[in-house]
């Protein structure tokens, strides 16, 4: 399966542990498909909630489409996932008992359809970060020390 993607939400990886992943459609305009088409795309700060039984996206920012008209949407619109009923049910256990937010981690059209990953994430400390971010510099430097002893 093909899949294009839109515009990934690379701060959630640093400031959330992800614990599972769901895949949702995502009821759009036209000029917002366009848009997307586009790449013109922000999930920075963006979440989702559940409101009457129903997932809302919010804080997505699609911007305008370059040639649409007055009929353009708006660009940070609360937006209405597509889920079965029993996803749904699951969400709104997870989120309440455990304490968990959905976070949106990636736009992508999936035959010819636009799709998000939401993921159930709980909240870093900051000290989770900074051990995070040392991990990563420590893997770093070790790749380095392995390549360049590999080039002699």
């Amino acid at each position: 399966m093909s899949e294009k993607i839109i515009t990934k939400n690379r701060k959630a990886w640093h400031d959330y542990h992800i614990v599972d992943t769901v895949e949702a459609g995502i009821v759009l305009l036209g000029t917002e498909v366009k848009a997307l088409r586009d790449g013109k795309a922000n999930l920075r700060d963006s979440y989702a909630n559940v409101k009457n039984q129903e997932v809302f996206l919010y804080n997505v920012h699609i911007s305008h489409y370059s040639h649409g008209n007055l009929n353009n949407h708006e660009p940070l619109r609360e937006r209405k996932l597509l889920l079965h009923r029993k996803e749904i049910k699951k969400l709104i256990g997870k989120t309440q008992e455990k304490g968990l937010t959905l976070v949106p981690l990636k736009l992508y059209f999936k035959r010819g359809k636009v799709k998000v990953e939401l993921a159930m994430a709980r909240g870093k400390k900051l000290h989770d970060k900074r051990h995070t971010i040392a991990k990563r510099d420590a893997d770093r430097d070790l790749q380095r020390t392995l390549k360049s002893k590999d080039q002699y």
